[in-house]
């Protein structure tokens, strides 16, 4: 039997999620606890043709793409300068376990309160939650590396930037990739917390504004569409890229 294809799976896979809610929604018979698909979605039609459902996410993503860049960047650079240096990395380790195991509502708090409501303190705590757990991923990437593979660059004299280039950034490269879509998963759900604590804009505002008026359903239409815009990055983006990225280890 020949097997369905990714793309079908995941479209059946949804079109499952989405009648397991509306059969919950129907036993439930209650939308003012837990409202139909149909209902969410001509909420999100509603917000939409408004206004005020693109004005939110576009501040949301905007904190997310900010905070992303940054945790990234800094994330990735530190774990190959540990991974590089043993010596530096038993230094810097406990630094890495302190940053990685302190609660994120913490760090949040800590900013409004050291930098004040502003969007560079909501920036700061988002990406100091992220920076650690892209260190640690770097790190070990950059740990178990082939060493046979760079004796034979030395052997060939190879320039620093063409092992970079060919040898380093493939073995690399699907590390970087679950560290970038960990990261996105993780960092939109802590930029609804610096949203819903400290900021007049966002996804993480609005639910909190819902939240007060018990409105479940436009609770459930921005979190569900700030969700599709995941996926989008996910399945055009992030899946895609790291396929590419991943071709060499296969032959």
């Amino acid at each position: 039997m020949k097997a369905l294809p990714d793309t079908m799976i995941t479209v059946i896979s949804i079109a499952g999620l989405f009648l397991a809610w509306m059969g919950a929604a129907v036993l439930t018979s209650d939308p003012d606890i837990l409202p139909s698909p149909v209902a969410v979605f001509s909420i999100i039609l509603q917000e939409a043709s408004s206004g005020e459902l693109m004005h939110h996410m576009a501040a949301t993503f905007a904190r997310v793409f900010g905070a992303f860049i940054l945790a990234m960047v800094l994330g990735t650079f530190i774990g190959l300068l540990l991974g590089n240096r043993p010596a530096l990395n038993r230094w810097a380790n406990p630094w890495v376990v302190f940053f990685l195991n302190m609660p994120a509502l913490v760090v949040i708090v800590l900013c409004y309160l050291w930098i004040g409501l502003n969007e560079i303190a909501a920036l700061v705590a988002v990406s100091v939650n992220k920076t650690a757990m892209v260190i640690v991923t770097m790190r070990e990437g950059t740990t178990r590396q082939s060493r046979p593979l760079a004796e034979m660059a030395k052997v060939f004299q190879m320039p620093k930037w063409q092992v970079f280039r060919h040898i380093t950034m493939p073995q690399l490269a699907p590390y970087f990739f679950t560290s970038a879509r960990n990261g996105l998963a993780v960092i939109w759900k802590i930029v609804l917390v610096v949203e819903f604590l400290g900021r007049g804009s966002g996804v993480g505002f609005q639910i909190h504004l819902y939240f007060q008026l018990f409105e479940i359903g436009y609770v459930l239409a921005y979190s569900l569409s700030f969700v599709a815009i995941m996926f989008v990055i996910e399945y055009a983006i992030l899946l895609p890229s790291e396929a590419k990225s991943s071709r060499w280890m296969s032959g």
